[in-house]
Parts: structure tokens; C-alpha cells; sequence
């Protein structure tokens, strides 16, 4: 593919989310965490990776969606970003997926909430949507609109 673009794949609440290959560090299976006194409710903890101290974030609740029932395990989606590393908790790792830039278009409609604000744009596939989640924004927790002022 002339224009193509990779991406690691996650599953969260039935819904098929994309972030860029190159922005993701690793993909780990659950991790024991230390809870942080006054933390966001969307901080899941903190998790020592080989001594490197990483924050985890539930994907879930910083959409807005559901909590996980009890006994279902997140997979840490761990990614790089301006301020290090971060982990993403998702409910299940999909695969490494090489989409064609031309399948891009802006994000629908009736995505609403933060989900709104969190979704550069969604990819056209074969027998579903890709939704391509903006990492940057995803892991600041400082409210949308602080950003813009």
C-alpha cells in the first residue's frame, strides 16, 4: 500500500480502536498495581515495568463507558509520550493492522462525550470501523476545554 499507515489494535467495550504502531512501547498482560490516594478515578495505578514507574489509565472510564464486570482482566496497551511512558487498559489486544490512508474519514456523528474528543478519525475496514484514538489526548486528564483556553 502506497499510503498506508500500521496500527496496534485494542478491543474496549465492543468497540475496534487503532493506535499508530510507533507510539506503542509493548503490549503486557495485567499487572499487579499500587492504587494512588486522590487520583482521577480514571487512574487505575501505578505499575513497576522492568523499574520504570508507569501510570495505568482505564480507557474505559476515561471514555465514559462501563466498568469491566468483576474477574475481567484489562491487558496494558503500554505507549510513549511526550511525558513517557503510559499505560492503557483495554479490554482485549487485537492485531497489528496496516490500513490504507484513502479508508480515513473525519469521526461520525453520532460519536458524542469525551469519545468525541478522544477520536482523531475512523478507518473503513472490510467488516468493521477502526477507531483511531488520539494517545496524546487520551492520557492528559486535564479537561478538554482547560486545553484550549
Amino acid at each position: 500500500m502506497a499510503d498506508s499507515r500500521q496500527f496496534c489494535t485494542f478491543f474496549l467495550n465492543n468497540l475496534y480502536f487503532g493506535v499508530e504502531v510507533l507510539k506503542v512501547q509493548e503490549v503486557i498482560r495485567y499487572q499487579q498495581m499500587t492504587r494512588v490516594p486522590l487520583a482521577p478515578t480514571m487512574i487505575e495505578g501505578l505499575i513497576n515495568l522492568r523499574g520504570q514507574i508507569v501510570t495505568a489509565i482505564d480507557l474505559r472510564r476515561r471514555l465514559g463507558m462501563a466498568a469491566r464486570t468483576d474477574g475481567e482482566l484489562p491487558t496494558n496497551v503500554v505507549v510513549r509520550t511526550e511525558d513517557g511512558a503510559v499505560s492503557l487498559l483495554v479490554d482485549e489486544i487485537g492485531d497489528v493492522l496496516e490500513v490504507d490512508e484513502t479508508t480515513f474519514e473525519r469521526p461520525p456523528e453520532t460519536l458524542t462525550g469525551v469519545a468525541r474528543d478522544l477520536v482523531l478519525g475512523v478507518y473503513k475496514l472490510k467488516d468493521r470501523l477502526m477507531l483511531h484514538l488520539d494517545t496524546e489526548r487520551a492520557v492528559n486528564l486535564h479537561p478538554i476545554e482547560a486545553q484550549a483556553a
